[in-house]
């Protein structure tokens, strides 16, 4: 899929989302990455990668601490996009993102201006909701996404 078109993305997923409303049950088990194999994905089915739980801080690769919402969307957004590489895809095949963030009054603009310069335009779809906490104290955020691979 080229990473130039703005509306090749879209009319890829519409043509995914049919063909996958229409024989999803039908599809061939080998299409399905499992999931013991690749906690958190990449997870494919046919022309699509699922990514979940990429956390904004993990203390082997940042031990200096967690640091702000910025840091921590830079370093989740970069653990997108080396994942998204290596399965052959990229950030600009992103077709969604649901973002899980700690105190979002505070931390949506911070977190918004650093994730809006990982992805071309046209902007994946978003959606986010709040969260009170993660399993790791001082994580701010958590990103899981959908994207298209050829």
């Amino acid at each position: 899929m080229p990473d130039g078109k703005s509306n090749s993305r879209r009319e890829a997923m519409m043509a995914v989302a049919l063909g996958l409303a229409g024989a999803s049950s039908a599809q061939a088990a080998d299409n399905w990455t499992p999931k013991k194999e690749r906690t958190g994905g990449p997870l494919r089915s046919g022309h699509l990668l699922f990514l979940g739980g990429i956390g904004g801080w993990y203390p082997r690769r940042r031990p200096d601490g967690p640091g702000d919402v910025q840091q921590q969307t830079a370093d989740c957004l970069t653990l997108m996009k080396e994942s998204l590489e290596r399965a052959g895809s990229s950030m600009a095949n992103v077709l969604k993102v649901q973002v899980s963030l700690v105190d979002p009054v505070n931390n949506w603009g911070p977190m918004t201006e650093t994730y809006n310069t990982f992805f071309p335009d046209p902007k994946p779809a978003r959606n986010y909701f709040g969260a009170t906490g993660f399993r790791r104290p001082g994580q701010l955020l958590q990103i899981d996404c959908i994207a298209y691979v050829d």
